[in-house]
């Protein structure tokens, strides 16, 4: 009886298998004001019953745009899930073959154009922001033949399997990265063929090295994964972040991309990691709300140090 309200605990996590197969069934058989409306209903329910996560999430929010009332604290809070709610929804409707299709709006595309005429592959950095999880749709306003996705596997094994399958009937690559040395070795293929490989910088998957970064005001880590492919393969790294605007209308918003030598020093993968997360940073403040950050990771303490 004791790991009874863990088991419970785990099954109404945010990532678990049991919303993910309720969103499936909702979208496989819900009428078009159930599929539209609905899903923010459930992201709020997410934050009613997992107080840990809402608390990291107005914790997050306060860092990104500083104190508020309470008042402002929990409608944000709200925002967030109800819109996290909405981006997981639509993932799942665009592979459901009831004849969505996305909305594709970019900014900056110009960036892009710059990125991809040396033929080196484009290393798109990126985020859990709105439309993360069709990124590889999202982004093909920027790059119309599609983008390879790299992936921290999730914790729960069946949501990531439900969540996967959506994915490639969407017509997503997707390769999940931080189990093993190895991992990478598609990317680097992928992009030394003149593709684009899109990679989430907002958290370090298990064994991947880092790089310590001034990010919020605070002392942060950035993955060194995409530092590494960016010297490995000579393509340029392109920070892009990606919004939701409404009912499966999403917008890519792109900034200037970043380059590095193949043999780069120290101070300029400095550089290039402080770069990569100032264009994350100008994103997440100017909207705060939709990044997805539910994880415990955040700043470096001084206990981390020793």
């Amino acid at each position: 009886m004791s790991r009874f309200p863990g088991a419970l605990l785990s099954t109404l996590r945010h990532d678990s298998a049991f919303w993910r197969r309720a969103f499936v069934a909702g979208v496989a058989r819900g009428p078009e004001p159930w599929v539209r409306h609905s899903p923010p209903v459930f992201g709020v329910i997410f934050a009613a019953v997992l107080p840990a996560t809402r608390r990291r999430v107005a914790q997050n929010l306060r860092r990104i745009r500083g104190p508020r009332s309470r008042v402002v604290d929990a409608l944000d809070t709200a925002a967030v899930f109800a819109t996290y709610g909405s981006c997981i929804t639509e993932a799942l409707l665009l592979a459901s073959g009831r004849g969505y299709a996305v909305t594709r709006r970019t900014r900056g595309v110009e960036h892009y154009r710059a990125a991809a005429a040396a033929g080196r592959g484009v290393l798109v950095a990126t985020a859990h922001t709105g439309g993360w999880d069709i990124a590889g749709q999202v982004l093909g306003g920027v790059h119309p033949e599609g983008v390879m996705l790299a992936m921290q596997r999730e914790r729960d094994p069946e949501a990531r399997a439900i969540q996967d399958e959506a994915r490639q009937r969407a017509g997503v690559q997707v390769v999940h990265i931080g189990d093993g040395p190895l991992d990478a070795l598609p990317l680097l293929g992928h992009l030394r063929r003149g593709g684009v490989v899109a990679m989430q910088i907002d958290r370090v998957p298990p064994g991947m090295r880092c790089r310590e970064v001034t990010f919020l005001g605070e002392r942060w880590r950035a993955p060194e994964g995409p530092l590494a492919l960016a010297a490995l393969s000579g393509a340029p790294i392109l920070p892009v972040f990606t919004r939701r605007l409404g009912f499966l209308d999403y917008e890519a918003v792109v900034s200037p991309p970043i380059s590095l030598p193949r043999r780069p020093t120290e101070a300029e993968r400095d550089r290039a990691a402080a770069a990569m997360m100032g264009a994350m940073e100008r994103f997440v403040r100017a909207h705060p709300t939709q990044w997805f950050h539910f994880t415990g990771e955040g700043p470096v303490t001084p206990v981390e140090e020793r």
